[in-house]
């Protein structure tokens, strides 16, 4: 995706600048070489629930996946859970635990635990990658005697535009 950014930033999903139908765009094409590169087949449900949890900056309920999956009548949910526990399980999509909803991963192509700024404000979710944060958070559950097998860090504030003013 050209909207990535380098370790130790937030990948640049919002804000001035920014093409959201190229970060859609880029985020299905990186969906199919993700799975294509691991034999697994993105079949045209799995495709369209990535594009609907793409389709805003914000993380996404399940029930308004099936709604907007629908089209005005919901989607059954065994299958948009089905397609969503694919994606999760690919590494395309992250579960924003404290929303009980889901998010484009903007690292899909490499293996890594997440860690996100939520916004309290207008409810935007940018994903970091940095692995010092992540390698400290380690350090401190293995001087505890403790083996983290899944970790998601969860921030939650005020985004720069929030802040600024920029963002009602």
């Amino acid at each position: 995706m050209r909207q990535r950014a380098r370790d130790g930033g937030a990948a640049g999903r919002t804000g001035p600048g920014h093409d959201h139908d190229l970060c859609i765009a880029d985020a299905l094409e990186a969906a199919a070489r993700v799975c294509a590169a691991r034999g697994q087949r993105l079949t045209p449900i799995r495709r369209r629930v990535l594009e609907l949890v793409w389709q805003s900056h914000s993380p996404i309920g399940a029930y308004e996946i099936m709604r907007r999956l629908g089209q005005g009548r919901p989607a059954a949910p065994p299958t948009v859970y089905r397609a969503l526990d694919f994606l999760v399980a690919q590494h395309l999509v992250h579960r924003i635990n404290s929303r009980n909803a889901f998010i484009g991963c903007a690292y899909p192509e490499r293996q890594h635990d997440a860690c996100f700024l939520l916004c309290e404000n207008c409810g935007s979710a940018d994903e970091l990658s940095d692995a010092a944060l992540l390698r400290a958070l380690a350090e401190v559950a293995d001087s505890h005697g403790f083996a983290v097998t899944q970790q998601t860090v969860e921030l939650r504030g005020r985004c720069r535009q929030c802040r600024d003013g920029s963002r009602a």
